[in-house]
């Protein structure tokens, strides 16, 4: 069964079990589906609000974008456990000759570049998503104003929890030239989106106060 497929109770079960997967990286997607999920709520508010008409054409054209987020972040979950279990598969390959041992070595590196993918695409979907929340901010229900601040903190967390997955993951590759690729872009996406997650929740603040 999908993890996106059990009750809230099930996951948190199945995440706080002795089992290495779901771990981190699920629960990142997780996070930041919550908070691309809290922006929708937002937008959906706002639609329709004759006060936030001038803001119609802009909310509906970020609104389609959100949900492909929505969607991407949704699947995320299960797909970087997926991952993860690729990599804890390898162990169970034979190592007796130097063929197995070979053999094995290359699936580890192949099995461990999945692994870092995964949440680098996953940053990738978060950054694009506070982007449209920052898009967002002063031109939606102002009485949903707080849940922005909340979707940007969301989306923060997995940010940064997506970042620790992809260099403990780029630790054990042993290909320079990917490693330098995903730890300077990796680096870029953290930084930015950090800077927007900030920036959006001081503006919330701002606007509530």
């Amino acid at each position: 069964m999908k993890l996106i497929d059990l009750t809230l109770t099930d996951f948190v079960s199945v995440l706080s079990s002795s089992e290495p997967a779901p771990g981190g990286g699920s629960a990142s997607a997780l996070a930041a589906d919550m908070g691309v999920a809290l922006s929708r709520m937002v937008a959906e508010l706002t639609i329709g609000k004759k006060k936030y008409v001038e803001h119609h054409d802009l909310i509906n054209s970020i609104l389609p974008q959100i949900i492909d987020i929505q969607d991407k972040l949704l699947k995320a979950i299960d797909e970087d456990t997926l991952a993860f279990n690729a990599v804890s598969s390898v162990f169970s390959m034979p190592k007796e000759s130097n063929e197995e041992k070979e053999a094995r070595k290359e699936a580890m590196q192949v099995a461990l570049k999945g692994a870092a993918l995964s949440p680098f695409i996953m940053m990738e979907s978060i950054l694009k998503g506070l982007e449209l929340i920052q898009l967002m901010v002063g031109k939606t229900n102002s009485n949903a104003i707080s849940d922005l601040g909340v979707a940007a903190l969301n989306l923060k967390s997995g940010l940064q929890g997506a970042w620790l997955n992809v260099l403990i993951n780029l630790s054990g590759i042993k290909d320079e030239e990917f490693i330098k690729k995903h730890e300077e872009q990796g680096a870029s996406l953290v930084q930015k989106g950090t800077v927007l997650a900030d920036s959006i929740y001081q503006d919330v603040l701002t606007i509530i106060k």
